[in-house]
């Protein structure tokens, strides 16, 4: 007696989709006639694709169970068939003769059925004991980091990459690949890059999966990004930000800019440039936070001059004790 589709993969009828699908490609890493040694290889992987095709999808699945359940509707050659398709053999069904259940005979009784006892479906059945299906790759994921700059400017950089997989016989290892991937202006923290056919090899001639890489960008002494807004850190001097004078910094972008600095700044007082962050399709800003620096008082000038500062301020606690 053959074998059921459950049986050809290993599984019980409860299984659910996920299950099968895992069931599948299990076997096909084992059989598939590129990697076995077994020399029934080709008609086994002709088995498997064949239970795959009918359980993966749920009507004919519903079909194929109804087969199994009422064994007693079909007759091949003087025994049952499990196989899920039905040869252009001897048909009878118990309690029905063509007088009193109005079927005209072996085609009007499949057709009334529906095309999981034949009709339209029967060739196709046959069809797919003598072809295998082919089957697209599963995408595949990575992250890389990139220096903030980028994100205004957009680049081409050649990239390696380690990313987990499985090879032909199922077996986990870590697949190393150099590309050339071209980034953007305006990503993002967090987005991704599509490279279409760059994931993992399809089954069977079947299309590749795709590479998605989350873009994330290098934190700096001086640079944050949060989505598309920049942080900036910016050091100025006491009487910077004591007098609120105006200065010049240079942005992440490169440019060349004038800011002023509020009266009585103080150190971590961020200052928005709107829309001067990422130049995504929604800009972002850029805050420019302030951190008050101190020269140190090595001559004896510089000394003097830290002394008349104190006494200048000598109401000031910088403590409250």
């Amino acid at each position: 007696m053959s074998k059921s589709h459950y049986e050809v993969l290993g599984i019980s009828r409860n299984a659910t989709q996920d299950q099968i699908k895992k069931a599948y490609r299990k076997l096909a890493r084992k059989y598939h006639p590129d990697v076995s040694k077994e020399s029934d290889a080709e008609e086994k992987m002709q088995s498997i694709n064949v239970a795959y095709d009918t359980l993966s999808n749920e009507e004919k699945k519903a079909e194929y169970d109804f087969q199994l359940d009422h064994p007693e509707a079909f007759y091949q050659s003087g025994a049952q068939t499990g196989t899920g398709g039905f040869d252009n053999t001897q048909f009878y069904r118990q309690g029905f003769n063509q007088q009193h259940s109005g079927f005209s005979g072996f085609e009007d009784l499949f057709g009334r059925f529906g095309s999981g006892f034949g009709g339209s479906n029967y060739q196709y059945q046959n069809q797919q004991r003598q072809q295998q299906r082919s089957y697209q790759g599963e995408d595949q994921h990575a992250s890389i980091e990139i220096d903030p700059e980028i994100a205004y400017h957009g680049t081409t950089q050649r990239i390696t990459l380690q990313i987990p997989t499985l090879n032909a016989y199922g077996e986990p290892e870590v697949q190393r690949k150099t590309l050339q991937v071209k980034i953007p202006k305006g990503m993002k923290e967090g987005q991704h890059i599509r490279l279409n056919g760059q994931g993992q090899s399809g089954i069977n001639g079947g299309k590749n999966g795709d590479l998605y890489i989350e873009i994330h960008y290098k934190d700096t002494a001086q640079i944050r990004v949060e989505g598309a807004d920049i942080y900036y850190s910016v050091n100025i001097a006491p009487w910077e930000a004591a007098l609120g004078q105006s200065i010049e910094i240079s942005t992440p972008e490169g440019k060349k800019i004038q800011v002023n600095v509020p009266k009585n700044a103080k150190t971590g007082q961020q200052l928005r440039l709107k829309d001067q962050g990422i130049p995504s399709k929604v800009p972002g800003h850029l805050y420019l936070v302030l951190n008050i620096v101190y020269p140190a008082a090595q001559t004896e000038h510089e000394q003097q001059a830290y002394q008349a500062f104190s006494e200048a301020f000598a109401t000031f606690k910088p403590r409250n004790d």
